[in-house]
C-alpha cells in the first residue's frame, strides 16, 4: 500500500507540472493579445461612460485629456500598467486560472447573460461530454462485438475490409464526411436539421428532447467513423491473447469458440480496452472543434471557433486548460487503476 501512495504523490506532481506548463505555453501566446484588448475595452468603456456623464468641456483637448486620464486610472486599478510578461502578473494570472478563476470574457456571454467565463464553459462542457462521449460509448459497445468477431477471421476477406475501411475513415477528413452527412440526410432525405443547434429555450421543458433530436445526426456520423476504428484496436488486443497458452489449452478441451472470443479472451483483454474508452472520452475535446464548427452543435468546439474569431484570450485559456485539466485527470485515475490492480506496474512505477 505504500508503494501505491507513493506512485499517487508521484503521479500528482507530475500532472500539476503538466498544468503549469500548458498554462505557461497558453498565457505566453496570448499575453500581448490580452493587454491590447483590455486596453481596448477601458477606452471604449472611459468613452461610454464619458457620453452618459455629460460632462460639459471648455475644448476637444481638455476632454481628451480626461478621457486619457481615466484611462491610465483604470489601467493601473487593473495592474494593467505592468507588462503581461512581468513576473508578478504572469505567475498571478496562472495562479488565478489554476483555481478556476477564469476571469470574464470579452465578446460572450453564457445563455443566462452572464459574461463569467466559468459560467459560459460550464454550459459547453455537458454538451460536449453527451455527443463525443455517447459516440464513444457507442462505438466502443460496437467495437466489443465486432473485434472478436474479426480476430477469429483475421485474414480473411472480412477483416482486411475492416483494415481498409479503418484507413479510410482516419484519412478521410471529419468536415468532409461530416458535410456529406448534412447533404444526404438534412436536404436530399430530410431526416434531420441541418444545423444541430436546438431551436428551444433551455427553460422549454422538451429542450432535452429537441437537443437530442439535433444531436442524431453529428452523433451517427461519429459512430460511422469510429466503428471500424474502435474494432479494429479490439481485434488488436484479442488476436494477442488467442496467441497465449491458456487460450490454446481450452481450444484442446473443447471450449465453445464463442466463449472462448467473448468470455476469456475479451475478459483477460479488458485492462488495455478500458484504457482506451477512458483515454478516449477524455480526448474527445481534441476532435470537437470541427465536428461541431460543421454541424453547429452548441460545444465547447464551436465555443473555442467563435472565441478565436474575435480573440476572446479567456475563453481561449479557459477551454485550454479545462480540456487538459479533463484530459489529465481521466490519464491520472487509470494510471492509479492499474497501479493498484496489477502489482507488475506498481513495482515499476
Amino acid at each position: 500500500m505504500a508503494g501505491f501512495y507513493l506512485v499517487l504523490i508521484r503521479r500528482s506532481i507530475n500532472l500539476i507540472i503538466v498544468l503549469f506548463l500548458v498554462l505557461v505555453l497558453t498565457v505566453s501566446l496570448l499575453g500581448e493579445t490580452m493587454d491590447k484588448i483590455l486596453t481596448d475595452s477601458i477606452r471604449q468603456a472611459v468613452v461610454t461612460s464619458l457620453i452618459e456623464s455629460k460632462i460639459k468641456f471648455q475644448s476637444a483637448a481638455e476632454q481628451q485629456a480626461y478621457v486619457n486620464q481615466q484611462i491610465q486610472l483604470r489601467i493601473k486599478n487593473l495592474g494593467l500598467d505592468e507588462p503581461w510578461y512581468s513576473p508578478k502578473r504572469f505567475l498571478n494570472t496562472i495562479f488565478k486560472v489554476m483555481m478556476l478563476d477564469l476571469g470574464r470574457s470579452y465578446f460572450v456571454t453564457s445563455e443566462s447573460g452572464s459574461p463569467e467565463v466559468a459560467d459560459i464553459i460550464a454550459e459547453r462542457v455537458p454538451r460536449t461530454l453527451l455527443l463525443f462521449g455517447s459516440a464513444t460509448i457507442i462505438t466502443f459497445i460496437i467495437g466489443l462485438y465486432l473485434g472478436p468477431f474479426l480476430a477469429e477471421r483475421q485474414g480473411r476477406t472480412v477483416d482486411k475490409a475492416n483494415v481498409f475501411v479503418s484507413m479510410l475513415s482516419n484519412s478521410l477528413p471529419t468536415f468532409y464526411i461530416g458535410m456529406i452527412m448534412i447533404f444526404a440526410f438534412a436536404f436530399v432525405i430530410p431526416l434531420f436539421p441541418e444545423r444541430s443547434i436546438p431551436t428551444s429555450s433551455p427553460s422549454d421543458p422538451f429542450y432535452p428532447l429537441d437537443l437530442l433530436y439535433h444531436m442524431a445526426l453529428p452523433l451517427i456520423t461519429l459512430v460511422i467513423l469510429g466503428i471500424a476504428v474502435q474494432s479494429y484496436f479490439v481485434r488488436l488486443f484479442v488476436v494477442n491473447i488467442l496467441d497465449e497458452d491458456f487460450i490454446k489449452a481450452k481450444r484442446a478441451i473443447g471450449v465453445p469458440k464463442k466463449k472462448i472470443l467473448y468470455s476469456h479472451a475479451l475478459r483477460n483483454a479488458a485492462p488495455p480496452l478500458l484504457n482506451s474508452i477512458i483515454l478516449g472520452l477524455a480526448g474527445v475535446f481534441g476532435g470537437a472543434l470541427l465536428i461541431e464548427i460543421v454541424f453547429d452543435w452548441p460545444g465547447m468546439g464551436s465555443l473555442l471557433y467563435s472565441a478565436i474569431t474575435v480573440n476572446d484570450a479567456p475563453i481561449i485559456i479557459g477551454l485550454v486548460y479545462v480540456s487538459t485539466l479533463i484530459y489529465i485527470a481521466a490519464v491520472f485515475l487509470t494510471d492509479l487503476a492499474y497501479s493498484f490492480f496489477d502489482p507488475r506496474i506498481k513495482a515499476i512505477s
